[in-house]
């Protein structure tokens, strides 16, 4: 939280009363320890005397903690959501291959039952042909 370059991944906690703790990622100088064991009072002294050279404001270091807080949030609520988007894709292509393969069982009964119903009928005309031929050769 240092220089504003900085490329410092810094990790934040709250717990169930907002108090923000930093979990990993920063050093802190026992200056910024010592300001933050200190008791915050409006009225009390200027910020200017409280304050070492470099050092952030209060109020800046919890807006950027609450910022990354909520990116931190954002991003496990978007990581939840791509997590739940996969397995609903993945049930949804189970589905459609069971519905596919229905689809095929389905077909193949109705093919076999046509090719039945052909061969059924190719057999009949084949009867039907000889009976005839026996009748034009008996008269």
């Amino acid at each position: 939280m240092g220089a504003s370059g900085s490329t410092r991944r810094v990790t934040f906690e709250a717990d169930e009363n907002e108090n923000i703790t930093v979990v990993k990622g920063v050093r802190l100088s026992d200056s910024v320890i010592d300001r933050m064991k200190e008791p915050s009072s409006p009225s009390g002294r200027p910020q200017s005397q409280r304050r070492s050279p470099g050092a952030v404001n209060d109020e800046e270091l919890k807006k950027r903690i609450a910022e990354e807080l909520a990116l931190e949030r954002a991003r496990r609520d978007a990581e939840a959501q791509k997590r739940r988007l996969k397995q609903e894709q993945a049930y949804v292509r189970d589905e459609f291959g069971k519905i596919l393969e229905r689809e095929r069982m389905s077909s193949n009964e109705h093919l076999t039952r046509a090719i039945l119903r052909e061969r059924a009928a190719t057999e009949e005309e084949r009867q039907k042909a000889q009976r005839f031929a026996v009748n034009v050769a008996d008269v």
